[in-house]
């Protein structure tokens, strides 16, 4: 298992694009988010890889670059993929992004992707829907895994790397529901001078107890 923060595995792979020598090459000064599905030909799986089409050129301008995983071999990921692109109304001739072929389960094993309830026919076992995203540093800094029967919500997953690449470079955190443009939050950790300096639009949000930690700013 990877946990956050940890450099994340310098791992080679076949993929529907090629084969990568070494993930930290491929990633180089990017962000990344590396996506697995359980099966190729699978109805939510299509749906999902489909919407991370259309939403590429969003990731492009943050920086991101994406790649998907199954067990399925490259031959089925550059078959299933026409169908992909078909769902997603794309014209384009190939997938915007790479497919990793772990047909062995290597990656699905040394990263937690298994899923309990997700077998093939022949009894071996599926990778659930896990998303990984690493820094341009090779570090991991989210990871959210969902069960097969649940497709993933990459509007939310968009929201999360802003939150990740503005949080990386400013002394503030996102709150609920936060999105681009919205009201951020000074860390705790900042003392009131130096945040008042650093942050002079700072909003203090009076509570019950007194203590000043709930202070509010426009976004950085």
């Amino acid at each position: 298992m990877v946990n956050l923060g940890d450099i994340f595995p310098n791992f080679s792979a076949d993929t529907s694009d090629g084969r990568i020598e070494k993930f930290h090459d491929w990633i180089g000064s990017s962000w990344a988010i590396l996506f697995s599905h359980p099966a190729d030909y699978t109805p939510v799986c299509t749906t999902e890889l489909a919407r991370v089409v259309t939403l590429e050129p969003e990731f492009k301008k943050r920086n991101v670059k994406l790649i998907a995983l199954s067990c399925d071999g490259v031959e089925s990921h550059i078959g299933w993929s026409k169908d992909v692109l078909e769902y997603a109304k794309s014209t384009a001739d190939k997938l915007p992004y790479p497919i990793i072929a772990d047909e062995n389960r290597d990656l699905a094993v040394q990263l937690g992707m298994i899923d309990p309830d997700e077998k093939t026919k022949e009894g071996l076992p599926l990778t659930a829907r896990a998303v990984f995203i690493i820094g341009p540093d090779k570090k991991l800094k989210l990871s959210i895994l969902y069960p097969a029967t649940t497709g993933r919500n990459f509007n939310e997953i968009l929201r999360v790397i802003d939150s990740l690449q503005l949080t990386a470079t400013k002394k503030v955190a996102t709150p609920v529901d936060w999105k681009s443009g919205d009201k951020c939050m000074v860390l705790p950790s900042i003392p009131k001078d130096e945040a008042k300096q650093l942050f002079p639009d700072l909003e203090l949000h009076g509570l019950p107890s007194g203590k000043e930690y709930l202070r509010f700013t426009p976004q950085p």
